[in-house]
């Protein structure tokens, strides 16, 4: 059966690509959120992942609002990068691994959950940003499956059903039959309005609260409904809810690998994370 090594989540800003592009990651401004990473890159290279199964949101790129689907699932054997208009570069496809996709697909169907089946599928910056962080080589050294999770358009999922997604999720990929090792990635948030009065909305006391609770009681932010996370984050930090799936998937132990924190990297207050199943 296939093993989950671990999760990992950070957040997918899109100025952090011009960053990497530029080579500036050691300035002032970008150091303290780059500085998060070697230890990550160190215990990657000890877990040796083959798959990364990702938990991110779409901004447009693929979905729109006239076709919003609440949970996607990629099917693909390849995933196509595509020009967002942020000027950060496009990056060469991501291979998918179709095997897993529809195993995962079969099982999260099986337990009720009604998803989109994506056989081709376009990744904007909250999928492709992750990877450049966590693997920065020219190429992606993983396998893929991305996740898309809705967070733009109401109605949104839960943060309790986004949880047991992920959860669902983590079993099916238990479940099948290779001898890979996959890790799960969260991407998006933390604390972050973008727009309205609240523009600039940080929140780090329920950041750090919530960051501490994937550790020790994971289904604390299960809670709070998702307009309440609106009020406590704003409202782009529901994308939280990838990091709360990421989790549900890694089952009931895990231990701390690593973790950063830092505000504010274009108003978004930037979290990552590393944990490590037991």
């Amino acid at each position: 059966m296939a093993h989950i090594v671990g999760g990992l989540a950070s957040s997918h800003i899109p100025s952090i690509g011009g960053a990497i592009a530029k080579g500036i990651q050691q300035d002032p401004y970008w150091k303290p959120f780059f500085d998060g990473f070697p230890p990550i890159h160190d215990w990657l290279g000890k877990v040796k992942p083959d798959v990364a199964v990702v938990f991110y949101n779409d901004h447009g790129l693929n979905f729109f609002l006239d076709k919003m689907p609440t949970f996607a699932v990629g099917a693909a054997a390849q995933y196509n990068n595509a020009d967002e208009g942020w000027g950060i570069p496009t990056l060469p496809p991501f291979k998918g691994t179709p095997d897993l996709s529809w195993h995962i697909i079969n099982e999260l169907v099986e337990k009720e959950f009604d998803v989109v089946t994506c056989q081709e599928m376009l990744v904007d910056h909250a999928f492709t940003l992750p990877f450049k962080l966590f693997w920065p080589g020219d190429a992606c050294p993983v396998l893929t499956v991305p996740i898309c999770i809705n967070t733009v358009q109401f109605p949104l999922p839960s943060a309790k059903r986004c949880y047991n997604l992920g959860k669902a999720v983590g079993d099916a990929i238990r479940s099948w039959d290779s001898d890979l090792n996959v890790v799960i990635l969260g991407t998006g948030g933390l604390s972050h309005q973008l727009d309205g009065e609240r523009a600039g909305h940080i929140n780090k006391a329920f950041d750090l609260e919530f960051m501490d609770s994937l550790q020790k009681n994971p289904e604390w932010a299960t809670q709070f409904s998702i307009h309440e996370l609106v009020e406590k984050t704003g409202t782009q930090g529901v994308e939280l809810v990838m990091w709360l799936a990421m989790r549900g998937a890694l089952g009931e132990h895990v231990k701390p690998v690593h973790q950063n924190y830092h505000i504010p990297i274009s108003n978004t207050a930037t979290g990552v994370m590393a944990l490590a199943t037991e």
